[in-house]
């Protein structure tokens, strides 16, 4: 097994560093206790990068097995986003159950339920919790199955065991959903995901998601259908909605400065705020990558930095664009689905036609006469 980074210290100093994070108060003269704490917080980070791995590794796997269409991916949890979690919950930093996530991104509803019942009775690892967020969506509108695993490295003690891996399984259409909604948000400067910013915005998102669940048969009440259509139309009417997001898609300028080699394994992925342009950087192991996303992340928690930088693990570089197409601003599956709705069609749930099935020639016996003839001309 490759070498991965593990933690270097105690729980009772991982707790004490989540409650330094969270603080702000921030001054010159705790610098040093800041910095001490974010070393702590980023090196339980890093401890959980083997197991990400090993679960996305072990999904993926199974997708397979049973022919299921789709792609995973993994990424650790950005630090800012630690610090809200930490600010808004009454939790430890040790208790957050995200810290490390996966992604199962399935063609259809079909996909994703078949993905479900395999990941209750097939992972090796112990499921914590679940939270059916296609059957019961946010508020906001998110939909997505999450599966919080502890994770157990086939049973032997080890240093990675107890770790938390969150699992999320969705189809493509709500994938587009939620990276429209982080791809809007990360492009007008408002954190749209967590329900701040502007108020239309959220209910075109809320109202699209709900056209999205009576697309894949998801919604058992459609009273208030023609209602809700009628409300999307004049949406996208009073924000331009479907021209931003083609906007957005064409102001977004991707630059990458990674030779495509199999020796880079994971990514970071910069946004930068003021150029909407982004960078993406390769990387062949967990600690130097770790490193990277350490330091980009002090700079901007001490604000000498304007961009947001996420770390990423995909199978294979050409995913990378597919499993985070918020930070490249494509947006173009939820763009047409959205003109769809407004021109009096349905959302378009997205699935592979099956094959066609040729019926074979009818069977027909050889001649063999001709090539007894054909053998005989020879000699």
């Amino acid at each position: 097994m490759a070498e991965y980074p593990k933690l270097d210290y105690s729980p009772k100093e991982v707790r004490r560093a989540g409650g330094v994070i969270t603080s702000n108060l921030w001054t010159p003269e705790n610098r040093a206790q800041i910095l001490e704490a974010f070393t702590i917080a980023n090196n339980w980070r890093a401890s959980h990068l083997y197991p990400m791995r090993s679960t996305r590794v072990s999904v993926a796997q199974r997708m397979r097995w049973k022919g299921l269409k789709g792609y995973t991916a993994a990424r650790p949890k950005r630090m800012m986003s630690i610090r809200r979690k930490l600010q808004r919950l009454t939790i430890n930093l040790e208790q957050i159950n995200d810290i490390a996530g996966c992604r199962a991104v399935l063609d259809d509803m079909a996909g994703v339920n078949a993905l479900v019942e395999i990941c209750e009775n097939d992972l090796p690892h112990k499921i914590r919790q679940q939270y059916p967020y296609i059957k019961n969506p946010k508020r906001d509108g998110y939909r997505s199955h999450h599966i919080v695993l502890n994770f157990e490295d086939g049973g032997r003690p080890d240093a990675f065991n107890g770790r938390r891996v969150e699992l999320q399984i969705r189809t493509r259409l709500q994938h587009s959903w939620a990276t429209a909604v982080e791809a809007v948000g990360l492009y007008r400067g408002e954190e749209l995901k967590q329900g701040e910013g502007d108020a239309d915005w959220l209910r075109l998102f809320q109202l699209m998601s709900l056209e999205f669940a009576h697309a894949e048969n998801c919604l058992p009440d459609e009273s208030q259908r023609a209602a809700r259509v009628a409300e999307i139309v004049r949406l996208n009417q009073v924000l331009s909605a479907a021209r931003v997001l083609d906007d957005l898609r064409n102001a977004t300028h991707y630059m990458s400065n990674f030779w495509q080699d199999a020796s880079s394994r994971y990514y970071l992925i910069r946004y930068d705020n003021p150029t909407k342009q982004v960078t993406v950087t390769g990387y062949s192991d967990a600690f130097t990558v770790s490193a990277a996303l350490a330091e980009a992340e002090r700079r901007i928690e001490l604000g000498h930095d304007d961009a947001k930088v996420v770390q990423v693990e995909v199978s294979k570089v050409t995913n990378l664009i597919e499993a985070y197409p918020n930070y490249f601003g494509d947006v173009a599956l939820f763009i047409r689905n959205l003109q769809h709705i407004c021109n009096g069609k349905a959302a378009i749930e997205f699935s592979m036609a099956p094959p066609k099935l040729v019926a074979p020639k009818p069977y027909e016996k050889p001649d063999l006469g001709a090539i007894r003839r054909r053998y005989h001309k020879w000699n």
